[in-house]
């Protein structure tokens, strides 16, 4: 039997888009098959429903053969056997937890009994926590797993049916340009998980280009802004949901509309 190819599954770590890009996989000698999930399922494949997080995609089986999570779940899954902790690389993660521009919460205190959407045995799940446990009893701490992962939870709090969402990554700073309010910060660790048996020497040439790529970012961030695409998704949601029906939204080119002096 030959060898199976390395599986690379981009999500919102950038760097794999840009070293996908940049051919710098192919030129570490990386024979590999880039496999996007996200945005070619409109964030469906990030949604599975009630109580649904990141330990039971683990335990569900992941085809990536590098994929993350937060520091707690890759921990708990490699233990259980689920895969393997890779210990020599982590991240860390912004996050905190967001309320409308409009909410009555305007301190961490103002949670108790709120119900705070949060990831099911995900980074959130624990994050908010450790750090609402400081400010109020743990009973008084209500967090919602019916809301899903990552992406619909932010979809859920900008259509205004989430009181409160505990938000990471991207759409961390997608609710911060929209005006959203983060009363508390929960910014945890992302851990590296292994999943399958790839050559060490595949891990590194992965790795490799992945630092390749962060230079390329540190160096010229502007140049790999596209592929988050915030405004023009920005315009789609205003759009669709009507809110300048009356008055029209302008010509909505990104182009026409920014200033940029990097």
């Amino acid at each position: 039997m030959g060898k199976e190819k390395f599986i690379i599954e981009p999500h919102f770590r950038l760097q794999e888009w840009v070293a996908e890009e940049k051919g710098y996989f192919k030129e570490e000698g990386l024979d590999y098959i880039f496999q996007e999930l996200i945005r070619s399922t409109d964030g469906a494949h990030h949604y599975r429903g009630d109580r649904v997080g990141a330990f039971q995609s683990f335990e569900r089986g992941r085809e990536a053969n590098v994929s993350c999570a937060c520091h707690w779940t890759v921990g708990v899954a490699a233990a259980k056997g689920k895969g393997r902790l890779y210990a020599d690389v982590y991240s860390v993660a912004p996050s905190g937890v967001f309320v409308p521009p409009d909410s009555p919460i305007q301190k961490p205190e103002d949670l108790a009994g709120v119900p705070i959407s949060v990831g099911y045995q995900s980074g959130s799940h624990y994050s908010t926590i450790q750090a609402l446990e400081q400010y109020m009893p743990a009973d008084n701490i209500n967090l919602s797993f019916a809301d899903g992962m990552l992406f619909k939870r932010m979809e859920l709090l900008i259509e205004g049916k989430a009181l409160a969402s505990a938000l990471f990554s991207g759409p961390y700073y997608f609710a911060e340009q929209l005006g959203f309010r983060k009363i508390i910060d929960t910014t945890f660790m992302i851990a590296t998980m292994i999943t399958g048996d790839p050559e060490p020497e595949d891990l590194r040439k992965f790795f490799r280009a992945l630092r390749r790529a962060q230079r390329d970012i540190d160096l010229r961030p502007e140049l790999y802004t596209h592929y988050y695409e915030v405004y023009q998704e920005t315009f789609k949601w205003i759009a669709a949901h009507g809110i300048f029906a009356d008055t029209g939204m302008g010509s909505g080119s990104y182009e026409e509309a920014i200033l940029s002096i990097a």
